[in-house]
Parts: structure tokens; sequence; C-alpha cells
């Protein structure tokens, strides 16, 4: 059984950093994608940033540059390092997993890697509010 928990979130001020980690169970190595989707207020989920079973690294345009996800499966831990904080970073941030089979399969008739549905599994979220 997959399990995901997030923690890290904080109030921080526009331009600072925080670190997102998501303590994963059930989860081997390759079998699945990893990534981090947020969600503000009044708005739909948004993909952020993805690893897929190759360990290639994927990025949304708005965070591109400025966020870094990376896995440590030694700790069995998915990490988000966020810098250059900005206040529309504000929202619930959620560590999510997917099955490689189903994502590969799923994938070509998807608008795109961050598309909410190919992601079976979700954690509760974490908090993360920007001020200007």
């Amino acid at each position: 059984q997959v399990q995901l928990a997030e923690s890290g979130g904080d109030s921080v001020q526009a331009g600072g950093s925080l670190t997102l980690s998501c303590v994963t169970s059930g989860v081997t190595d390759r079998s699945y994608y990893m990534g981090w989707f947020r969600q503000a207020p009044g708005k739909e989920r948004e993909g952020v940033a993805a690893i897929d079973s190759r360990g290639r690294l994927i990025y949304a345009d708005s965070v591109s540059g400025r966020f870094a996800i990376s896995r440590d499966n030694a700790k069995n831990t998915l990490l988000l390092q966020m810098n250059a904080l900005r206040p529309e970073d504000t929202a619930m941030y959620y560590c999510v997993a997917g099955d490689s089979l189903q994502i590969g399969l799923l994938l070509p008739s998807a608008p795109s890697l961050f598309t909410p549905e190919l992601w079976d599994y979700w954690g509760q979220g974490t908090q993360v509010t920007v001020s200007s």
C-alpha cells in the first residue's frame, strides 16, 4: 500500500526559500513516477514538478529555474526545494505518486504529465504561504 506524508510547509516572505519533504512507503524505486502538485484556493490543481521512472525531471513553466525536485531512495523521501518564492506560489502542496506502467499507457492521450487523473496516490498536503 502506497502512503505519502508531506511536511515542510510554512509562511515565508517573497524571495525566500522552503524545502518540502515527502516520506513515502510502498513505493519501489523505478516502478513509480513521483511528483508535486499544488492547489490554491479557488483554483484547479496544478502540477509543479515530477520525476519519471528514468529519473528525468519535469517542471511546470511557472516554477522552472526556481524549484528543484529530488528523490532519495535510500531514505524513501521526495524533496521539493523552492527558491525565489512568490506570492502566487501560495497553495497547498501535495506529494503524488503514479504507477509507471499505467502512466506510460495513459500519457499519450492525456494533456500532459501534470494531468491529475494520471496520479493514483496523493498525500494530505502541506500549506505554503508566501507574503509580499
